[in-house]
């Protein structure tokens, strides 16, 4: 499809309007995942085609590429298809979820030539939840962490996080699991563990039974717990889609149609404005757009939306006829005494970044007086129920412990769980529960946090609470950066932080000396 043409742009809006290229960093060796190449992108001209193939039922398509072994009797796969089985809303609860998307992945996995049981894998990854966070920091239904989203190419920032983008997160995670398959010669089982638990992992455990004279299949490896469950609650899955006779427990039909169409947006804007131009729910744009944080698109793209595929020609027409400045709201603010544009941006929940775009700044000085320009949402904050700030507030909401208060704490420069943990005498864990985080993921000055306290008491000085002394620790048979950490009261990543090079490695030996920074006041 071509793109949609525009009326020109105002010179205001125009900086808003450019693309924005990601790097591919290599992988570390002890990421999640290990990738051999980069991904293939996303063809940002792609629209639905209807296949007319005779099938109507989309399950029934994935079963036709279905091409793995699935008769097999083994302990493993039984146990994870009798839970499936003793729990038969949740096949209907997660093919709810998958309507959606699985034509479009069905689709591309086709288009790879690629078994269709892989089509299921999200169910066994998110349960088709696209907001879905696991405690290991992975995102989206292919739950990819940050640093091997960042290698597929999957923009995440402040806006937008590809980690949850439908098309861009399938395109990666197909081509991974391609890559993977390579590496291991076309053996699906082992590309599926590897997947799950990293190709180093797959590659150890394989090289170790080699050297044992074992037989080298997924199910004669050593591998984690997780991951020995992993591969067989997919298969178990596959088993119940293609046996349901057998088993008496299908899975919700879904039509074998295109359900979303993509729409050229020609530059940012309100995802409420979409939704009232394609007369379309906002959750429903959200769970559609999930790559999309808050209010509205991206700034710099990808300047394109996804609804369902009856409304493309509304929106379409909509667009065209829609002026520039209608796109956003925008707010003229006059600075204050004692304003910056960090707290600016905080009130009309937007970026520094922005806001010097808007308003072509070239540096973050501002003076009392001078006129801003801030591009702000149509509506209250409720009303985009999906947006990343509101999902965190419910989270934050059910979380709250038993008699405790709320402290709303504001992140300041060189503060971490740990530090703000010690603060308030509660763990770094707890506060990236509250929070909706995991404890490793960064933090950003100026960032929010709630924090729940005892009632009745009261945050200690810095010079009550801690007296912080270098301590240089000799590692000793059987201890791990976890058990260390534990000991010492501090972070796996803060001992990393502190010793870079003698961190790199995943194993430590006994006699390593690591530098610790203790606070010996507990």
């Amino acid at each position: 499809m071509r793109p949609l043409s525009l009326p020109a742009l105002p010179v205001l809006l125009a900086s808003f309007f450019l693309s924005a290229c990601v790097s591919q960093p290599v992988i570390p060796e002890d990421t999640r995942y290990q990738a051999t190449a980069t991904a293939v992108p996303v063809d940002d001209h792609w629209q639905p085609q209807a296949v007319d193939d005779g099938v109507d039922n989309v399950w029934d398509r994935l079963l036709d590429n279905f091409s793995l072994q699935l008769d097999i009797d083994n302990p493993r796969l039984k146990l994870q298809r009798d839970w499936f089985i003793k729990h038969p809303t949740y096949i209907n609860r997660v093919s709810q979820r998958a309507e959606p998307y699985i034509y479009y992945i069905a689709e591309q996995i086709e288009v790879r030539n690629m078994p269709g049981e892989v089509a299921l894998l999200p169910i066994v990854e998110s349960a088709f939840d696209p907001f879905a966070y696991s405690h290991g920091r992975a995102s989206g239904v292919w739950q990819f962490i940050p640093s091997t989203g960042t290698y597929f190419g999957l923009k995440q920032d402040w806006w937008y996080d590809g980690r949850r983008d439908i098309r861009a997160a399938t395109n990666a995670a197909l081509d991974y699991l391609s890559n993977l398959a390579n590496r291991f010669d076309g053996d699906w089982h082992l590309a599926l563990a590897a997947y799950n638990s990293g190709g180093g992992t797959v590659s150890r455990a394989i090289r170790r039974n080699k050297e044992a004279g074992k037989p080298t299949d997924f199910w004669s490896l050593d591998l984690p717990k997780e991951t020995k469950a992993y591969v067989p609650k997919l298969l178990a899955l596959a088993q119940l889609l293609k046996y349901p006779e057998k088993y008496n427990i299908p899975f919700t039909p879904i039509d074998n149609t295109p359900f979303f169409a993509v729409v050229e947006t020609g530059g940012q804007i309100d995802l409420a404005q979409i939704a009232d131009m394609s007369d379309t729910d906002l959750e429903q744009i959200y769970r559609l757009n999930p790559g999309f944080n808050r209010w509205a698109t991206h700034p710099d793209g990808p300047h394109q939306i996804l609804v369902p595929v009856d409304k493309r020609q509304q929106l379409q027409q909509a667009l065209v006829d829609l002026p520039p400045a209608k796109r956003l709201q925008w707010h003229r603010y006059t600075v204050k005494s004692g304003d910056n544009l960090q707290s600016i941006g905080r009130t009309y929940r937007t970026t520094i970044e922005v806001i010097k775009q808007a308003n072509n700044l070239t540096g973050s000085t501002i003076r009392v007086g001078q006129t801003l320009l801030i591009p702000g949402a149509l509506k209250n904050q409720e009303a985009y129920s999906q947006s990343l700030s509101q999902r965190l507030d419910r989270t934050r909401n059910q979380r709250q412990p038993g008699n405790t208060r709320k402290i709303a704490y504001t992140v300041r420069a060189g503060d971490s769980f740990w530090k703000i943990g010690r603060q308030y005498n509660v763990t770094s864990r707890d506060i990236a529960h509250w929070n909706g985080m995991a404890p490793g993921d960064p933090l950003r000055v100026g960032q929010q946090l709630t924090v729940w306290v005892p009632q009745g008491s009261k945050a200690p000085s810095r010079s009550a609470r801690e007296e912080i002394r270098k301590v240089t620790y000799r590692v000793r048979s059987g201890d791990s950066l976890a058990s260390i950490a534990s000991r010492f009261r501090v972070t796996i990543a803060d001992i990393r932080k502190w010793n870079p090079k003698d961190t790199r490695n995943k194993y430590l030996y006994p006699g390593q000396k690591l530098l610790l920074h203790v606070n010996v006041v507990h």
